[in-house]
């Protein structure tokens, strides 16, 4: 049988998917008080006590729901690159995505045009498939968040609806199979 550990670490070619740490929260704070970053996720850069929020926000998924997201670290170097993985918000949005595993990823901008966020993406899908095998798979991405886009479709994600979420135009995705 899988104990719980077994299923929060994965491993891709340049990259390895781990629980969030508290020596973590420091390149957290400054992944997400980047504007770049923050673009298209929420508009605006987080204050370090916000990202503290979204930081406990992550720990406690896995314990409530089973799945959540995973820290992303360089294989090589260990240094922090970001975090991926899956939450189920209870977004009030029209059509819901309530119930889903909705995949989510953000990656430090010194890292963009890599190729990381296709390789970490295709490794959670594969994880999802293992452990949640019956979940359906969603994202929901701004409309001009090309990039993001690009690693959705890339990744098996097809648009099903456009709609609005927090005033802004966004589409959501999900995988089928």
């Amino acid at each position: 049988m899988t104990s719980p550990s077994d299923i929060r670490r994965i491993e891709t070619a340049r990259t390895i998917l781990r629980p969030h740490e508290p020596a973590d929260f420091d390149a957290y704070a400054a992944l997400w008080a980047d504007a770049e970053v923050t673009r298209f996720i929420g508009g605006k850069p987080f204050t370090r006590e916000a990202s503290w929020w979204r930081f406990l926000n992550r720990t406690g998924l896995w314990p409530l729901l089973g799945f959540g997201f995973f820290a992303v670290l360089d294989r090589d170097t260990g240094a922090f690159l970001g975090e991926a993985g899956f939450h189920d918000m209870k977004r009030d949005l029209t059509p819901s995505i309530e119930g889903s595993l909705e995949c989510g990823w953000a990656l430090t901008p010194a890292v963009a045009g890599r190729g990381l966020a296709t390789e970490i993406v295709t490794a959670l899908v594969g994880w999802a498939g293992e452990h949640f095998p019956d979940k359906r798979l969603t994202a929901m991405i701004e409309v001009s968040h090309v990039r993001s886009i690009r690693v959705a479709e890339k990744t098996g994600f097809a648009a099903f609806a456009e709609t609005t979420y927090l005033g802004k135009p966004v589409t959501l995705f999900e995988r089928l199979s």
